[in-house]
C-alpha cells in the first residue's frame, strides 16, 4: 500500500521540475513511510511513497521495464492484487521473466501483455498509473469499488495526479479553489461520482480507466454493477456466499508483514474475524484483533434509536470463541476532542467532512494498531452489500425519491444546512442539489425482466448504497488508516461477492425477516450466539458529556476570532447559541453542527482555499 503522484507535461522537460515532483511526492509520506522514489524522463514525472507489504526488498517504485524497442514503461502503484500469483503464472507461461516477487511487477507486466485491459483481470484494491513512453500515453486505473482513492487535475499541456488532493495541490499549477458545487458536496451527504470538491480536480471514478495523451483525456468504464437473473435457491445462495467469503479472506490474509482484524462485535467484523482465525489456525497462527471503546461507555451505556447495545461484550464473545489475541483501544474525551487530532484528521481527509468523534476515534484506533500491525482486515461495506442498514427496512425510505440514508438522517443528526449563513443556504439550495444527484444516480439502474415493483425498489436501494454511500465510508477508512501508514483491507468489497449478492432478490437477502440474512446464515457456524442474534449497531460514538462540553469551549474560542473566514459559511448566531446551550441537554444535532463547524475552521486554517460561494 502506498501513495502515488505524477505530472505529465507534453510541452516541457520535467527534469527541470524535480523540486516540485519531490514536493508532490512528500505529501504522500504518511501513506508510504518505508521508502520513496521518483522517476522523471522528458514529459513524464512519477512519484511514489511506499508502505512495504509484499516482497519487502524487491517492490521498490517507480518500477520500470523495457519494451521490445527499448522504450520504458513505468508504473506507480497503490494497492494489492489478491490474485497476483495466478496472474504471474499466466504471464510466465506467455514468456515474461520476473525480477521481483512483488504484485507491482505483475501489474506492470500485465500491462505489457494486455494493455489497459489488465484492469479487468485484477482482483483487489488498486489505484495505479502507467507511463508508456512508446505511445506517449498515461494510463490511470482505479479498482471496481473505489477502495483506493485517485485524483487528477487537467493542465493546459497534460495532467497532474495523486492518491490524494494534497499531492496535486503541492504543484503550483493547481489552484486551491472551491466553488459552490464543492461546498454543496461538503454539506449534502451525497457522493457525486468523479467530484473532488476542489475546482478543476476530479476523481478517477471506480471501475474506470483514464488515458491521457497529446489528443487529450479519455475515460473508459471497464466495470459497473449489472443486473442479472439469480437462479440459486436459498441453500445454494448461502453456500455460495460462504465459499466466496472463505476464498476472499484467504487471499486477503496474504502479507509479508504483521496483520490483524478490526473487531466491533457486529455481524460483519465478527464473521470476517472468525473466518480469518479459523484459516490461520490451520497453520498454527493466531489472529490479533482490535476494537475501539470509550472510557465508561460499557458501564454507563444508554440505548438510543441507532445503538441498542454497547459493543464491548460482543467483541469479547467473538475473541473468546475464535481464540484471537485481542486488545481494546480505550479512548477518553480529551483525546477525541483534541484540536491537534482534529487537524490531523482534516489533513488526512483534505476536506471537512464533519464526522466528529467517529473520525477522531477511527484515526486514534488506527494509530494504536499501527504499533503492532501493518495490515488490518475490516468488515466495512457488508451493510451495503447485504442490506444491513435500518433504511432497508423503513417503508418511508423504500418509497422515497431520494437517497435512502437521507430520509431519517435529520432525525438522528440534524441537517448540516441548518448551520449555514441563511443567505448562503438559499443560494446553495442543497435540496435541489440532492434531487438532481438522485435523478442522475438512478438512471444507471437496470431492471430485471419480470422484476416486481417491490424487488425493483430494493434493487435501487442496494444500487445507491453500493455506488454512492459506500464510497463515503471507503474514503473515510482509507484516509484515516493511511494517515498512520496502516493498510486496511475490505473483504466484503470483493467484486465477485458484490455482483452475486447485488443480484440476489431481497426476499433471499432477508429471508428470516432480518438484516443480512445471507451473511448471518453463511457464517453461523463460526459466530457466538450473542452476535448471531444481535441487531445492527453502527460504528460507536462516545456518550461522555465531557466531549460535548469540550466542543462548546472550542466553539467559544472560535467565536472570539470574529474575523475568521468560517463565518462566511457558518451562521455566527447559530454557533453562539449551540456553544452556550446547557451541555448535559445538548442535542445530537447541535453536537454534530459543532463538529462540522470546527472541522470547517480547521480546514480553512490549514488549506486556505479560495472560496467562491455564489
Amino acid at each position: 500500500m502506498c501513495g502515488i503522484t505524477g505530472w505529465i507535461s507534453f510541452d516541457r522537460d520535467l527534469r527541470a521540475e524535480q523540486g516540485t515532483v519531490d514536493a508532490m511526492t512528500e505529501t504522500m509520506s504518511c501513506r508510504g513511510p518505508d521508502d520513496r522514489g521518483t522517476w522523471v524522463q522528458g514529459p513524464a514525472a512519477l512519484g511514489h511513497r511506499r508502505l512495504a507489504i509484499i516482497d519487502l526488498p524487491g517492490g521498490r517504485q517507480p518500477m520500470t521495464v523495457q519494451q521490445a524497442d527499448g522504450s520504458p514503461v513505468a508504473i506507480v502503484y497503490s494497492g494489492e492484487a489478491y490474485n497476483y500469483r495466478e496472474l504471474r503464472e499466466e504471464l510466465v507461461s506467455r514468456g515474461h521473466r520476473f525480477t521481483t516477487e512483488s504484485d507491482t511487477e505483475v501489474v506492470l507486466r500485465g500491462y505489457l501483455e494486455w494493455g489497459e485491459a489488465v484492469a479487468e483481470r485484477l482482483n483487489g484494491m488498486n489505484a495505479f498509473a502507467v507511463w508508456d513512453e512508446r505511445r506517449r500515453r498515461l494510463v490511470m486505473v482505479r479498482d471496481r469499488m473505489g477502495i483506493k482513492p485517485f485524483y487528477y487535475y487537467e493542465t493546459p499541456d497534460g495532467v497532474l495526479f495523486g492518491s490524494e488532493p494534497k499531492a496535486i495541490l503541492a504543484n503550483p499549477l493547481a489552484e486551491p479553489r472551491v466553488g459552490p458545487d464543492g461546498v454543496r458536496e461538503m454539506f449534502a451527504f451525497v457522493k457525486t461520482p468523479g467530484h473532488a470538491v476542489w475546482d478543476g480536480m476530479y476523481e478517477v471514478e471506480p471501475g474506470t480507466v483514464v488515458t491521457v495523451d497529446r489528443g487529450g483525456l479519455r475515460r473508459h468504464v471497464y466495470w459497473s454493477l449489472e443486473t442479472r437473473a439469480h437462479e440459486d435457491d436459498r441453500d445454494t445462495s448461502v453456500a455460495h456466499v460462504r465459499t466466496l467469503l472463505d476464498d476472499i479472506v484467504r487471499r486477503q490474509l496474504v502479507s509479508d508483514v504483521p496483520r490483524c482484524t478490526l473487531l466491533s462485535g457486529g455481524l460483519d467484523s465478527s464473521a470476517m474475524t472468525a473466518l480469518a482465525a479459523r484459516q490461520l489456525a490451520e497453520t498454527g497462527e493466531t489472529v490479533r484483533s482490535f476494537a475501539v471503546d470509550f472510557v465508561g461507555q460499557t458501564e454507563h451505556f444508554v440505548a438510543d434509536d441507532l445503538r441498542a447495545t454497547p459493543d464491548t461484550p460482543y467483541v469479547h464473545d467473538v475473541a473468546r470463541l475464535s481464540g484471537t489475541d485481542h486488545q481494546d483501544i480505550v479512548l477518553d474525551s480529551d483525546a477525541l476532542a483534541d484540536p491537534e487530532v482534529r487537524a490531523k484528521v482534516i489533513r488526512a481527509r483534505d476536506i471537512p467532512v464533519g464526522f466528529g468523534d467517529m473520525d477522531s476515534s477511527l484515526y486514534l484506533l488506527f494509530k494504536a494498531i499501527r504499533q503492532h500491525s501493518t495490515v488490518a482486515l475490516s468488515g466495512e461495506s457488508a451493510d451495503e452489500v447485504f442490506g444491513g442498514y435500518k433504511q432497508f427496512f423503513d417503508e418511508q425510505a423504500r418509497q422515497a425519491d431520494t437517497f435512502p440514508w437521507l430520509v431519517r438522517v435529520a432525525e438522528h443528526f440534524g441537517d448540516d444546512g441548518d448551520i449555514l449563513v441563511p443567505a448562503l443556504a438559499d443560494s446553495l439550495d442543497l435540496p435541489a442539489y440532492v434531487r438532481d444527484g438522485y435523478r442522475t444516480a438512478v438512471k444507471g439502474i437496470q431492471r430485471l425482466d419480470g422484476e416486481s415493483d417491490f424487488e425493483y425498489r430494493m434493487r435501487k436501494m442496494s444500487y445507491l448504497h453500493l455506488t454512492r454511500f459506500v464510497r463515503i465510508l471507503l474514503d473515510r477508512k482509507d484516509r484515516a488508516s493511511m494517515a498512520v501508514g496502516l493498510e486496511v483491507r475490505v473483504p466484503f468489497c470483493d467484486h465477485r461477492l458484490v455482483e452475486y449478492v447485488y443480484n440476489t432478490p431481497w426476499a433471499l437477502k432477508s429471508f428470516d425477516g432480518r438484516e443480512k440474512s445471507l451473511l448471518r446464515e453463511a457464517t453461523a457456524d463460526v459466530l457466538p450466539k450473542s452476535v448471531y442474534d444481535r441487531v445492527k449497531s453502527p460504528y460507536p460514538s462516545t456518550q461522555d458529556p465531557k466531549y460535548a462540553v469540550a466542543l462548546q469551549q472550542h466553539a467559544k474560542d472560535l467565536l472570539a476570532r470574529s474575523s475568521h473566514p468560517v463565518f462566511e459559511i457558518v451562521d455566527r448566531n447559530w454557533l453562539k447559541h449551540a456553544a452556550e446551550h446547557a451541555a448535559p441537554q445538548i442535542t445530537q444535532a447541535s453536537r454534530k453542527g459543532l463538529e462540522k463547524t470546527l472541522d470547517l475552521a480547521q480546514w480553512l486554517d490549514i488549506y486556505r482555499p479560495r472560496l467562491t460561494l455564489s
